[in-house]
């Protein structure tokens, strides 16, 4: 999937301000096992730690006086699978793996395992590359929204508790569709709809991140249900 040798640079600045000195790294971090030669395994083994033992620090002291349960609870949910590959897919770094021709053919840049390793692969090779407070700088700029989210209450978010509304009524679950994007790469500006088809309901979100205008057009989807 990547298409030039300048290609790590320009995308990397758009999405975290950063340069790679050495971007065989970069070059590392973005190749699937799939596609033969050296990949990612193992810069994802020292991303892993690096961002496990990063949130766990945040996290210490974003909430002063939470149990180590809690704490430890908290960090699963933040680099988990999941969340990963959400991360991942706002920074469209699907479109710069390198994946066999069998990974491709089945969406393997899509595939939310693949979309994850690959995200902590990369933050390894920043590590290994422009050290400690280079890849803490990105992580804090990547998790800082949802810490911030985390800390507001204990309420479930809006797409959570929308799709627990429709999965408690055995409805189809909403479908997101980013209908808009506004301003240059650094500032994007998101506008996504929420369409609760069995529901015959609709709502609109804008924010500043995908997940933010996702977040708002669910809140508007279950307005209306309130409201009707």
């Amino acid at each position: 999937m990547i298409q030039s040798a300048d290609l790590p640079a320009k995308w990397l600045d758009k999405k975290f301000d950063y340069r790679f000195s050495d971007e065989s790294l970069f070059l590392a971090a973005v190749t699937h096992r799939s596609a033969g030669g050296r990949n990612n395994e193992r810069l994802e083994y020292l991303g892993d730690a690096i961002l496990g033992f990063l949130v766990a620090k945040n996290l210490y002291h974003f909430f002063p006086t939470a149990s180590e349960g809690e704490l430890t609870r908290r960090r699963a949910a933040l680099v988990r699978r999941e969340t990963l590959a959400e991360i991942a897919m706002e920074l469209d770094l699907g479109a710069q793996l390198k994946l066999g021709s069998g990974e491709l053919k089945s969406g393997g840049f899509r595939r939310d395992s693949i979309l994850a390793d690959s995200l902590e692969a990369l933050l390894g090779a920043i590590f290994l590359d422009g050290g400690l407070t280079a890849v803490e700088e990105i992580i804090d700029s990547l998790f800082h929204e949802r810490m911030v989210d985390a800390a507001a209450g204990e309420l479930k978010d809006p797409k959570t508790r929308l799709q627990e509304y429709l999965q408690s009524r055995g409805l189809s679950l909403p479908l997101y569709e980013v209908t808009e994007t506004l301003g240059q790469s650094h500032e994007q500006i998101f506008r996504v709809s929420c369409n609760a088809a069995d529901l015959e309901l609709s709502g609109l979100g804008t924010g500043s991140s995908r997940r933010r205008a996702e977040q708002c057009a669910a809140a508007n989807v279950l307005e209306n249900i309130d409201n009707g």
